[in-house]
């Protein structure tokens, strides 16, 4: 376990467990679901070099030879990536480094969390080094519903698009306006700067240049506001993801 301390905010990066924030407090508040028994489903975590999930776990190259992807955690598509189960290198000053395997191999991740005043920046940068697949990066924060003070949180997002998806909540490449929550969906468009409040204890907004946004509100826990460069699926929807993103987490009091 990786600690880093600011005046105001701390965290705790697990190495082992995908280089995730296993824990990060604002002044006494703890905003990061604990571990729940699902891989997925705790910490605030990387996705590379593929950002949500990819329909059957078939990625093709520039010559369109197909290489198949593990479907081990969202049979029978690939998720997330590689990142939050593998072990990642620590490279000081709040680096981290994952080398992908086969048939990403040669390619590479580097994650790098800074704290600020009352912020955390969290940035991705993708190193194809020769590797010739497709690619996106994307930030999943299980952000908890009860931080210890206040009420549990309250989601404001709004967005002009929302991809529609398929049973196995794949995006197709059509649109529709944003719906009613709950959602497990990816939008673009978005409106504003996205922001969770907890009525009486603390507010957080998410400010990211990202041209896609992934929401999943529908645990009891947890609420995931997740910037992409791309979407699920970006290959066959014919998207390309940008090889860097960053996302700024601003902390403040709700009275």
């Amino acid at each position: 376990m990786l600690n880093i301390d600011g005046d105001q905010i701390s965290i705790a990066i697990d190495l082992d467990q995908g280089a995730r924030l296993a824990s990060l407090q604002w002044r006494d508040m703890q905003f990061v679901t604990p571990f729940n028994g699902d891989i997925k489903g705790w910490g605030w975590y990387a996705m590379a070099p593929w950002a949500g999930r990819v329909k059957d776990g078939v990625v093709k190259d520039s010559k369109g030879k197909s290489f198949q992807l593990p479907t081990t955690y969202d049979h029978p598509n690939a998720i997330h990536g590689y990142g939050f189960y593998s072990s990642w290198q620590d490279l000081g000053d709040g680096r981290q480094l994952l080398e992908f395997p086969s048939p990403y191999q040669g390619a590479s991740v580097i994650q790098l969390f800074e704290i600020l005043d009352d912020g955390l920046r969290w940035s991705l940068e993708y190193e194809a080094n020769g590797c010739d697949l497709p690619f996106s990066l994307g930030f999943h924060p299980w952000i908890a519903r009860d931080i210890g003070k206040g009420d549990y949180a309250k989601l404001d997002f709004k967005a002009n698009k929302m991809l529609l998806r398929d049973s196995n909540f794949v995006p197709t490449g059509e649109y529709a306006p944003q719906p009613a929550g709950p959602c497990d969906d990816t939008f673009t468009e978005v409106i504003g700067t996205p922001q969770i409040t907890w009525p009486g204890a603390a507010t957080l907004k998410i400010e990211s240049d990202a041209p896609y946004w992934t929401v999943y509100d529908m645990h009891e826990d947890g609420i995931c506001i997740e910037p992409v460069t791309a979407p699920p699926n970006s290959q066959l929807l014919g998207i390309a993801g940008d090889n860097y993103i960053e996302a700024l987490f601003v902390f403040g009091e709700d009275f």
